[in-house]
């Protein structure tokens, strides 16, 4: 089973709920469990979740160069390119490919009939591997800063994944191409939220996106006691599952900024993740 574990905005819990997941999960039940974060701009699930890693490997992409001693500067490329890419100067003899734009698609090769274009491997990111209580295993896309390819790194992430009981996606946050490419692999969405305004906003635009693409989907909210009602009344409006709620609490928030893991700090948040994952997991009705 995929579960993904998303938000329409960043910093409700997300990672919260992935790694207190992740743990409960692989600790207190026998499920082969791994978990991919694939926020890969932002990857911060190694700060809870404590492990070694025992190795890593590069993401790259195909990109282009160009040979100007062959080309014809007939165009063909540039005009093929639909990430504009490809800069060309024809009374300079001049054509070169932006790198940092190229999405390695291959069009410009493949158009060029003068064998002017060879291409070389590109890295964007890296993908590495941590054990974790010596059988699960904890898996972190990172896209090199500066690249703009995060939905590359996210999708060669999750080819990565090995074959497991439950494959937990820790997704980025919003609702953009990112987010997509994590949440379209999975069998059920987890939806964090918080009870304000802007939590029940994106809350909003990322249940409309799970409907498009027709995913099961329940909801956790983190910080609960903020007695914001409008964000319940929507949930009931809308029929979606209220898995459980995490209190707002100064300690938690503390816990939380000493990389700490919410289910070992506190028992009873121990008992709210494994209710959720009876609903999740078993289908049990809580």
């Amino acid at each position: 089973m995929k579960i993904a574990i998303t938000s329409g905005k960043g910093g409700t819990g997300k990672t919260t709920v992935s790694t207190g997941l992740f743990h409960v999960l692989t600790k207190y039940y026998k499920y082969h469990v791994q978990l991919l974060d694939c926020d890969v701009e932002e990857p911060d699930c190694h700060i809870f979740i404590k492990s070694v890693k025992h190795d890593e490997q590069p993401v790259t992409i195909s990109v282009p160069e160009i040979k100007t001693d062959q080309c014809t500067f007939c165009g063909k490329c540039k005009a093929v390119c639909a990430f504009n890419a490809i800069v060309m100067m024809p009374s300079a003899k001049f054509i070169e490919v932006v790198e940092d734009m190229c999405h390695g698609c291959g069009a410009c090769s493949y158009v060029c009939k003068d064998n002017a274009i060879v291409e070389h491997n590109r890295i964007i990111g890296t993908i590495s591997y941590f054990d974790y209580f010596a059988r699960d295993e904890f898996i972190e896309g990172r896209m090199n800063v500066g690249s703009a390819l995060q939905t590359r790194v996210i999708r060669e992430t999750i080819n990565h994944a090995k074959k497991a009981g439950i494959i937990l996606f820790d997704s980025p946050p919003g609702t953009s191409c990112p987010v997509i490419a994590t949440v379209s692999k999975a069998d059920y969405v987890i939806l964090v939220t918080e009870p304000t305004p802007f939590g029940l906003h994106d809350l909003k635009l990322m249940v409309e996106t799970v409907k498009q693409l027709n995913k099961n989907r329940g909801i956790v909210i983190n910080k609960a006691g903020l007695n914001y009602s409008p964000l319940y009344d929507y949930i009931k409006k809308e029929n979606i599952a209220l898995l459980g709620e995490i209190p707002f609490k100064k300690e938690y928030a503390k816990a939380y900024s000493l990389g700490k893991l919410l289910p070992e700090y506190d028992p009873e948040l121990r008992n709210t993740f494994q209710s959720i994952i009876k609903q999740v997991v078993n289908g049990e009705t809580v």
